[in-house]
């Protein structure tokens, strides 16, 4: 069935967008989201997220679809449990990036994900996980960050915000990486030319689905390359100013469940329900009729 409305893929992000501040899924959102499905549009989850942490989430959703993950560096089938596409950063350029930050910012704390189906995140001392629920595993030097092939590297610094750190890094790291920040203390590095948007074209492309219907979701400057891409982009009322610049529209916030009001306005859902309580209360007419 083709869906209704001029979108028939939903992008969305996860972190400050799909999901609430605690890592859940409201019912009203999946309510939301199953509804357009029912329609004929396709969801896929785009996250900065690996796809070994973005698992246990699709669960919830019930996708056994594509999933884009790692910031576009992986294209993931949670059915199949494999990656179709995957692109790592060459860690000789990730430790010269990472020296070029340093000599610009002095010392930042560094962690990373590494490839594939059930890579681990990794995190030096000094590190703090910007999601306590996610696991990581402490190494006691830097250097056995680059052990194994890597996604991306994430960074922090004491002092600097992240605008600030991810400023310092695009100026200086050059084609080395791609500088991304994806939320709150998450700055990242990712290979060079890998966005969002290169995850979800080719995602698209699988599923033969095009770009002038898409709408994408998210909160933060990482979604800009999803937002240019898709027909329409919306952004979370939460969302950082640079996001909001380029958005379509701006929708109530993660907590308030942002997605699903714009969903049901496409797709129909609470406003529905809503009419029906008001007609089952509302006073019936006498009929005039024998």
């Amino acid at each position: 069935m083709a869906a209704p409305t001029a979108y028939s893929l939903i992008a969305t992000d996860l972190d400050g967008t799909l999901l609430r501040g605690d890592d859940t899924l409201s019912d009203r959102s999946l309510a939301a989201l199953a509804r357009a499905e029912r329609a004929g549009a396709r969801h896929l989850v785009v996250t900065g997220r690996p796809a070994p942490r973005v698992r246990p989430l699709l669960d919830d959703l019930g996708c056994t679809g594509l999933a884009v993950c790692g910031q576009g560096a992986q294209v993931y089938d949670a059915g199949a449990h494999r990656l179709l596409w995957s692109v790592t950063l060459d860690r000789e350029l990730a430790e010269a990036a990472l020296g070029k930050i340093e000599a610009e910012v002095g010392e930042v704390y560094a962690a990373v994900d590494q490839d594939g189906v059930d890579g681990l995140t990794l995190i030096e001392p000094g590190y703090l996980m910007p999601h306590p629920t996610l696991p990581a595993v402490r190494v006691e030097r830097r250097a056995e960050l680059w052990d194994r092939p890597i996604s991306k590297v994430l960074l922090r610094h004491p002092d600097l915000s992240d605008d600030a750190l991810a400023a310092a890094a695009r100026s200086v790291v050059g084609s080395l990486a791609t500088v991304t920040m994806s939320g709150p203390g998450t700055v990242e590095l990712q290979p060079c030319g890998v966005t969002k948007a290169t995850g979800l074209a080719l995602a698209a492309e699988h599923l033969g689905l095009s770009p002038a219907r898409t709408i994408a979701f998210g909160d933060m400057p990482n979604d800009v390359p999803m937002f240019d891409w898709a027909a329409h982009g919306v952004a979370m009322a939460n969302a950082h100013p640079e996001l909001k610049a380029v958005a379509d529209e701006v929708t109530t916030s993660n907590e308030d469940d942002g997605v699903a009001v714009v969903l049901e306005r496409l797709f129909g859902g609470a406003m529905t329900l809503a009419r029906q309580r008001v007609a089952q209360y509302a006073p019936k007419t006498l009929s005039m009729e024998p």
